[in-house]
C-alpha cells in the first residue's frame, strides 16, 4: 500500500459526486420522488423486550432506497435499539425485519448489506488512517494493489486524500468521524447506519459535517439511516423523520410537514419552538374551529389546523411557532389581525433577536422570532408593541 506523508488542508470538503449520482434518479438524471421509491428497510410489527421492558413497541416502518432517513427521539425512546436491530446487533422479540426484501431472520449482522458509523466513531489509535479504512477489507479476496486503491477511492470519497499515512491518534474530531464514514463505505453497504456520529463535535464543526453528510449521501447513492435526539440535525439532513417516544412512532413526515403540522402537542413541543396558549373551544364553525384564546380573542381555527392533544396534556391549547407572528413597527400596518403587547425579555443572537411578549389578557409571556434585517431596530426591554397574526398559523390541540 503506497504511502503518502503529505496531506491537504486540516478541513477539506467532500470529493465531486461522480457522474452516476445513485440509483434513486429517472432516465432523465432527475431524482425520483421518495414515496415512488423501492422499499430498501421494512420493519413489521416489531417488538423489543428486555426482561419486562418492552424498548420496542410494534414498529411498522418502511425506508427506500437512498433515502435520508433519521430516527428522531429523547433519550430512551428506543432509536438506538431499533437501528441495532436493522443492524442485527440486537434481535427481536417478535415481528419482522426485511432489507432489500430479505428476511433478517437469522442473518447475523457480519452477514447483512450494512455497515455503522459509531457515535465513538471506533477508531484503532495505534493504526494509520489507511490500516483503519482497509480494516473491514482483511478477509476481502482482491489483491493488495486493488485493495490500495479501493482504499484511496474512499478517503477521496470523504475528503481525506492523501491523509492514508497519517496516525489515527493525531486527526481532529471532524476527521475521525470521515476516517470512520470510509471505512463504512469502503465495504459498498446497501444501508448506511449512524449512531449520533456527530454529537461528540463541536457546533461549528457539526454544521459543517450535516451539510457534508448530505453531500455524501447523495453522491454514494445509498440509504442512510441517522439516530439523533438533535431536532435542528434531524431537519437539515433528513428527507424524512421518525419521531419516538418510549419505543412507538409517534409521527413519520417530511421535515416541512413534521415541523409546521405535528400530529400532537407532544410532537410539536419536541420539534423545535413552540409556543402553547390555554384554549376555550366554543364550538366548529364552516371555517374550522370557533376558539377564544386570551390575548388573541375568538376567531375560527381552520380544521386543516387541528392536531391531538395528548393523554395527560393540561386541556385544550393553541401552540404558534415564535417566527409564525410578527412584532410591528411603530407605524407598520398590520398584515393581518393584530394584538397589543408589552416586551418582557430580549435576547440577541446575531441573525435574530428573541422577544418575551406578554400579550393583553394572556397569564404568560409568548415567544417571538424577529431577522435582524437592515434597518430594523431592536426593541426594548418594557415596550408597548403591537404583534400581528393570522389564524391559520395556530394549530389546535384538543
Amino acid at each position: 500500500m503506497t504511502a503518502q506523508t503529505s496531506g491537504p488542508a486540516p478541513n477539506p470538503g467532500l470529493a465531486p459526486a461522480p457522474a452516476a449520482a445513485g440509483p434513486a434518479r429517472d432516465a432523465q438524471g432527475r431524482p425520483t420522488p421518495i414515496s415512488s421509491r423501492r422499499a430498501m428497510i421494512e420493519c413489521r410489527g416489531v417488538h423489543k423486550y428486555y426482561g419486562d421492558y418492552h424498548a420496542l413497541r410494534g414498529i411498522d416502518l418502511t425506508i427506500r432506497e437512498a433515502e435520508f432517513f433519521s430516527l428522531l427521539g429523547p433519550s430512551g425512546c428506543g432509536k438506538t435499539t431499533l437501528l441495532r436491530t436493522i443492524a442485527g446487533f440486537e434481535d427481536i422479540s417478535s415481528g419482522v425485519v426485511l432489507i432489500d426484501g430479505r428476511d433478517m431472520a437469522r442473518v447475523p449482522a457480519n452477514a447483512r448489506p450494512t455497515n455503522m458509523v459509531f457515535q465513538s466513531y471506533a477508531i484503532f489509535p495505534h493504526l494509520t488512517v489507511a490500516q483503519n479504512v482497509a480494516f473491514g477489507l482483511r478477509r476481502d479476496p482482491r489483491s493488495r494493489a486493488e485493495k490500495a486503491a479501493a482504499v484511496e477511492e474512499a478517503l477521496a470519497m470523504v475528503g481525506l486524500k492523501g491523509y492514508g499515512a497519517r496516525a489515527a491518534h493525531a486527526l481532529s474530531g471532524g476527521q475521525r468521524q470521515r476516517v470512520a464514514l470510509a471505512r463504512a463505505l469502503i465495504l459498498k453497504p446497501k444501508v448506511l447506519l449512524l449512531d449520533e456520529p456527530l454529537s461528540a463535535l463541536d457546533r461549528k464543526m457539526r454544521e459543517q459535517m450535516q451539510v457534508e453528510l448530505i453531500k455524501l449521501q447523495r453522491q454514494v447513492g445509498i440509504t442512510f439511516v441517522l439516530v439523533t435526539h438533535d431536532q435542528e440535525e434531524a431537519l437539515v439532513m433528513s428527507d424524512r423523520i421518525a419521531v419516538m417516544f418510549e419505543g412507538e412512532i409517534a409521527q413519520l413526515s417530511y421535515p416541512e410537514e413534521l415541523y409546521s403540522r405535528p400530529v400532537s402537542r407532544r410532537v410539536a413541543d419536541f420539534i423545535g419552538m413552540m409556543n402553547f396558549l390555554p384554549v376555550r373551544i366554543l364550538g366548529d364553525s364552516d371555517a374550522g374551529v370557533r376558539v377564544d384564546v386570551p390575548g388573541f380573542g375568538e376567531f375560527d381555527i381552520p380544521a386543516a389546523n387541528v392536531s391531538r392533544a395528548d393523554p395527560g396534556d393540561p386541556g385544550p391549547s393553541v401552540g404558534f411557532r415564535p417566527e409564525a407572528v410578527t412584532i410591528l413597527s411603530r407605524d407598520a400596518p398590520a398584515p393581518h389581525r393584530e394584538t397589543p403587547g408589552v416586551i418582557e425579555e430580549v435576547v440577541y443572537y446575531g441573525d435574530m433577536t428573541y422577544y418575551d411578549v406578554r400579550l393583553e389578557g394572556a397569564e404568560r409571556p409568548v415567544r417571538i422570532s424577529m431577522r435582524n434585517v437592515f434597518g430594523r431596530d431592536i426593541q426594548d426591554l418594557g415596550t408597548r408593541t403591537r404583534v400581528s397574526w393570522s389564524p391559520g398559523s395556530l394549530i389546535l390541540f384538543r
